[in-house]
């Protein structure tokens, strides 16, 4: 007997760092907080894709993926949710986007100071960006393989 597909949706998250500051997007939607670069994958794209884009999208910061902080499963009755959050360091000096499109509102660099005085969309900026501050281990990339894929030779 099969089982119906259960329905999964898949976001990718990324905590960019510099120095002693995280890259925040203040989004168009989710009224107009202050939070990671982020969104769902796409049909066809990889998690560390959808990473990249996601940055480049929001913040206007082409990136470097680092590692993985966590990856996070909510099973629900409806569907499941399954999160990557990424570290990633910006891969030139590109300057966050200062004006509104489709995507987010603008973007910038932040300390942890600042986090007082945003308006975040919610707590897990701040328990991240301390995580990370913090010395939290990271992840390798390797840990996200393709189905199938070999296993790396050590």
């Amino acid at each position: 007997m099969s089982r119906p597909a259960i329905p999964t949706w898949f976001f990718s998250l990324v905590v960019v760092r510099l120095g002693h500051r995280f890259l925040m997007v203040r989004e168009n939607k989710q009224g107009y907080l202050w939070y990671l670069p982020a969104g769902r994958v796409e049909p066809g794209e990889s998690l560390i894709e959808a990473a990249r884009r996601e940055a480049l999208e929001e913040a206007g910061i082409p990136i470097v993926i680092e590692g993985i902080v966590r990856i996070e499963h909510t099973p629900a009755q409806e569907g499941s949710r399954v999160r990557v959050i990424f570290v990633a360091r910006p891969m030139d000096d590109s300057l966050p986007k200062k004006y509104a499109d489709e995507h987010s509102l603008e973007a910038a660099w932040v300390t942890l100071e600042d986090l007082e005085y945003l308006p975040l969309r919610g707590e897990e900026v701040k328990q991240l960006f301390y995580y990370i501050s913090n010395g939290a281990p990271i992840y390798p990339l390797e840990l996200l393989a393709y189905e199938g894929q070999s296993l790396p030779s050590r």
